[in-house]
Formats: structure tokens, C-alpha cells, sequence
């Protein structure tokens, strides 16, 4: 049995200690190691409650010889700058979303993870979960003929005061928080020559960040994806796919529950069929994918190469949105 990859937690965030660490102590041959955040009390209360010791810094934490990768759940605007720093450091790196908030950064990033020979993965849950491995089987097959266009909306209510997604400083806003979920599952679908056609941003004047938005963008060969997205909405979760022959949807896409029954809808001709995939815990999915490539890299070398031109990608069309987006105050 091979030695447990030991993780470093640089950040305490809620999803790290809802979600994603939990499923680390559930996932085999995973351990926590260390954990380092701002607050040393912080940082000692997740160590005892998932294990590991707290490291007085994050350069600390970089600097241990028994943390082999790091986690990295700190607010978007200091994403990139800590990847690198984890990176030079001879760690392989899990980042929460987006890994950058623009294409020169990202590009960076993944140099410097070739050139060192480390993992870098940008943590978009839902691309590892079942489901997406039964609508990439549905499209490889043809169920949908040639594709026309995709939609999709990933919107939440309103934060509490206080929230991080309201800090401009801290990176906050629609965009970066919840607009990158369906922005990349239009990426996954029509693929990385994707532009901008056109955006609209909604913006708070009392918080300085973006609070809404939709986004119109064009593939080469003329199939388009409009995107919304937004932190002041009914909670939606889902995506579509129309093609020539068929149409597929997919309802609770990106936040799925551990113990959710994902649900495939599928229209061809006068047809409906209903293609349930089974409940799995996409943070597990993440974890497990993340550890096989650190391990056996050659045989995850073509899921990590298209994750990554994803990845990059996804972040010029940061770069693209917020240069042509017209803004609306409120």
C-alpha cells in the first residue's frame, strides 16, 4: 500500500470545512497534515477537528517536509499568488475556483507546475462527478447530433453582511464566485476557442462588486452559450445542451448533494428519456482524481492537459468579460 499523500490546508474556509475536508478524511490514502491560517486559533481548531497540527504561517506550512501537496481555500485574490509560492515550493496544489482571475496568471501557473513536475488542478467539483461522465458518453455517441448551444445559470441569494463575495479586495463578486461554474461548463461542451460576444454586469454600488450577470459567447464554427449568473436570485444549479437532434439538461449540476440521484434529461425527435445517475460525493471525486495524478501521472496526463486548457482559457474569458461588459449600477 503506498505511503498517504499528506495535504496542507493554506486557508480555513467554509467550503474547506463543510465540504472538502471531511471528504478527505473519508477518501483512502489521504491525510491532513497541516494547516495554517491568519487566525492561529482558527488554524488549531480545524487541527483538531480534522487532524493534522497548526502551522504558525503560511510560509510555515510551505516549508514542512511532510506535506506533500497543498489545498488552497483562501479568497480568489490571493489564489495565484499562493499557488505559485505552494508551486516553488515543491507542492502539488489543489485550488478552490477560479485558480486566477486572469490568462496571464493562469498561463504562469501551469508553466511553472510543467516545469517543476507538480499536479496543479483548479477544484471544479462537478467535472468529476458521474454525471458528467454520462453527458460526455451521451455527446461522444451523437445523442445530440451536432451542437447548437448551450445554456446555463449558476445563481444563489443573497449573502449575509460580511460575506467575502461582497469584498472587491478580497476578489469578490458574481463573477468570480458562481459565473465561473456555468463559464466552464460551456468551455467542457463547445470547447476552448470560445470568445466573448457580449456581457452585461450588475453592479452594487454600496459593495463595489458585481452582484449579477449574463454573458453571450460564440464558438468558431457559429454554436454560442449564454451564461447567467448572480448572488441575488432564486438558487439555480443547471445547464443545457441543444443540438441538431436532441436536447439533454441537467438540473442541481454544480453544488451536488453527497446523497443526490442526478437526473440526465434527454429529448430526441418526440422522445423523453429520464437517465439517473447514481448519488456520489463529488468532493471525494475530486480528492480521488487529485491523488491518482500526483501518483501515476502518465495515466491521468490527458484528463490533467484538457483541465488545465480549461483552466487557462476560462481565465482570458475573465479577462474578455471584463473588458467588454457593460455595467449597471444599482
Amino acid at each position: 500500500m503506498p505511503a498517504p499523500l499528506r495535504f496542507g490546508l493554506l486557508g480555513c474556509g467554509d467550503i474547506a470545512a463543510r465540504r472538502t475536508l471531511p471528504a478527505l478524511l473519508r477518501t483512502p490514502g489521504l491525510r491532513l497534515a497541516a494547516v495554517a491560517a491568519r487566525d492561529p486559533a482558527r488554524a488549531a481548531g480545524f487541527a483538531d477537528r480534522f487532524g493534522g497540527v497548526p502551522a504558525p504561517s503560511y510560509e510555515d506550512l510551505l516549508a514542512r517536509r511532510d506535506v506533500d501537496a497543498v489545498y488552497l481555500c483562501l479568497p480568489t485574490m490571493h489564489h495565484a499568488v499562493w499557488a505559485e509560492r505552494a508551486l516553488r515550493a515543491g507542492k502539488h496544489v489543489l485550488v478552490e475556483k477560479p485558480l486566477a482571475t486572469n490568462g496571464a496568471d493562469a498561463a504562469a501557473l501551469y508553466r511553472l507546475a510543467r516545469e517543476r513536475g507538480l499536479v496543479l488542478l483548479e477544484n471544479f467539483m462537478f467535472l468529476h462527478h458521474g454525471t458528467q461522465r454520462r453527458v460526455a458518453g451521451l455527446l461522444a455517441d451523437g445523442a445530440l447530433g451536432e451542437l447548437r448551444a448551450v445554456s446555463a445559470a449558476f445563481t444563489i441569494p443573497p449573502r449575509p453582511p460580511g460575506d467575502t463575495r461582497y469584498d472587491p479586495r478580497t476578489g469578490g463578486g458574481a463573477l468570480f464566485d458562481n459565473g465561473v461554474y456555468p463559464l466552464r461548463a460551456a468551455l467542457r461542451f463547445l470547447g476552448c476557442g470560445l470568445s466573448v460576444a457580449g456581457a452585461v454586469l450588475r453592479v452594487s454600488e454600496e459593495h463595489g462588486v458585481d452582484l449579477a450577470g449574463a454573458v453571450l459567447l460564440s464558438a468558431p464554427e457559429g454554436a454560442t452559450a449564454q451564461i447567467r449568473f448572480g448572488m441575488e436570485h432564486h438558487y439555480r444549479s443547471w445547464y443545457e445542451i441543444q443540438g441538431s437532434e436532441g436536447t439533454l439538461s441537467v438540473d442541481h449540476v454544480y453544488t451536488t448533494a453527497p446523497g443526490h440521484e442526478s437526473v440526465v434529461r434527454l429529448a430526441t425527435g418526440t422522445g423523453h428519456t429520464e437517465i439517473r445517475v447514481p448519488a456520489e460525493d463529488h468532493f471525494e471525486a475530486v480528492l480521488r482524481f487529485f491523488a491518482a495524478a500526483v501518483r501515476v501521472p502518465d495515466a491521468q496526463q490527458p484528463a490533467l492537459s484538457l483541465l488545465g486548457e480549461e483552466s487557462r482559457r476560462q481565465a482570458g474569458l475573465l479577462d474578455e468579460i471584463g473588458a467588454v461588459a457593460v455595467h449597471v449600477s444599482r
